[in-house]
């Protein structure tokens, strides 16, 4: 499964703004310029988690945005959907019907849902039941017990040391 370099960035932007942790907003030039992100895209990714209701946006000289949830109430799932949307990963054509091979099968013989996509279903359901079982605190947690410092490396970064 394959997702847009977007979830990487909405992941970061909303692990960042936890660990700022005054609730204060944070423009979208400032999120993308602590990791020399294009702030143009990145407030797309920003724009989509507002509207699924991860962030807020806050209007104004001194507006930007902020979490909307605690990282326990935010799943890897739910970051994948806002960014990504929830269509499903894989398509069938149906190529088992056509040339052919499609031809020779006799009426009736397509009545049982294709086994490639039944396959391919599993694993969907599988990774999103994974994304689901993650919050973005056991994210955070992680990454803290990689690098007990990251939390006071953003708020420098972010010029809040």
């Amino acid at each position: 499964m394959r997702t847009g370099k977007g979830v990487e960035w909405a992941v970061h932007t909303l692990l960042n703004l936890a660990w700022l942790g005054d609730g204060e907003p944070v423009p979208a030039a400032r999120l993308a310029a602590v990791h020399d992100l294009s702030a143009s895209y990145l407030n797309k990714q920003l724009q989509q988690l507002v509207k699924a209701g991860l962030l807020e946006s806050v209007p104004g000289a001194r507006g930007g945005f902020r979490l909307v949830r605690p990282l326990e109430a935010v799943s890897m799932l739910d970051v994948v959907l806002a960014v990504e949307g929830d269509d499903p990963l894989f398509r069938c054509a149906e190529i088992r019907r056509c040339g052919t091979i499609g031809e020779r099968v006799p009426a009736g013989g397509f009545s049982r849902p294709c086994a490639v996509n039944t396959a391919m279903g599993r694993a969907e359901l599988a990774w999103r039941k994974a994304l689901a079982a993650q919050s973005l605190a056991d994210v955070r947690a992680e990454a803290e017990a990689h690098a007990p410092a990251v939390g006071s490396y953003v708020r420098g970064g972010f010029g809040r040391d």
